[in-house]
């Protein structure tokens, strides 16, 4: 074994560690990886068509036939429940990656040059922070209109500010170590420093905020769609799910019981998930000083 992989072996194996330090963690992933192989299934898995109506069966109860019971429509809890995680994970998971691959970008080059680019950058993104998520991606949405594409435009340009902050600070420490500076002394490009040798070394500390924000977006999915922005119906998506059952939550609970719940599940994985990505990349958890 060289002399350059033993360290990063070592490394690797402390960062194991200290992910095995918090057994919750496992269950968060453990959870997250069913969910998503639950909506990759649906289509095989799925007891029923997620849009096809049974007037003459509308607000069942669980049964046999309808595991979950059924909606206002006749049509099946369970399926629609299946096909809408496809939904709330696409929108989450794709418009956290664009906000990750934005915002650390614009982070990583206000930390590189500082000056009046940094307090310009920086400024506008806390002028994006001073609004509250669901209210910014709400506008957005009512500009743009409720379609899958707007939708993740408007909770990516919610996310981008939180990326560029958490990607900004580490990339002003880095910049000054020796063997930037070695680059530097080398002649090598701004643009190869800075994504070849920082990121590297902050994404970490990215990946941590991108499990966290993933589950905010898939919040504000739901709330956007609870609130009548979301993808329109007959599409299955939880948020949709939860507004129609509320107009029925006296008689027919399980109506918004089944997304709600669902969205807590995933939420709550994806925050320990998180927690666990967390103290991996914690020095002072793997022994470092």
């Amino acid at each position: 074994m060289s002399a350059t992989a033993r360290p990063r072996n070592a490394a690797i194996a402390a960062t194991i560690r200290a992910f095995n330090a918090n057994k919750t963690s496992w269950f968060g992933l453990g959870v997250f990886i069913l969910v998503v192989a639950l909506a990759i299934l649906a289509p095989w898995i799925a007891p029923n068509d997620p849009i096809e109506q049974d007037i003459f069966s509308k607000l069942q109860g669980p049964s046999s036939t309808y595991p979950l019971g059924t909606d206002y429509f006749g049509r099946c809890i369970l399926s629609r429940l299946l096909y809408g995680a496809r939904y709330s994970l696409l929108i989450g998971v794709v418009s956290t990656l664009a906000a990750m691959l934005i915002g650390s970008t614009i982070g990583i080059l206000a930390g590189w040059h500082g000056g009046r680019f940094d307090v310009i950058v920086m400024q506008a993104m806390d002028v994006m922070l001073a609004f509250p998520a669901l209210i910014l991606g709400l506008i957005i949405v009512a500009v743009l209109g409720p379609t899958l594409t707007n939708i993740i435009v408007a909770i990516a340009f919610t996310s981008i500010p939180a990326f560029a902050r958490i990607a900004r600070a580490p990339t002003i420490s880095v910049k000054e170590r020796e063997y930037v500076e070695a680059c530097r002394a080398l002649g090598f490009s701004d643009a190869r420093i800075m994504f070849l040798h920082i990121l590297p070394n902050i994404f970490a500390e990215i990946l941590v905020m991108s499990s966290l924000w993933l589950a905010s977006a898939i919040r504000t999915e739901a709330s956007l769609a609870f609130i009548g922005l979301g993808l329109k119906p007959p599409t299955p998506t939880w948020g949709g799910m939860i507004r129609e059952g509320f107009e029925n939550i006296l008689d027919s609970y399980w109506l918004a019981l089944a997304p709600g719940t669902a969205i807590l599940v995933v939420v709550f994985a994806l925050n320990l998930l998180g927690d666990g990505l967390r103290d991996a990349v914690d020095p002072k958890l793997k022994g470092e000083q």
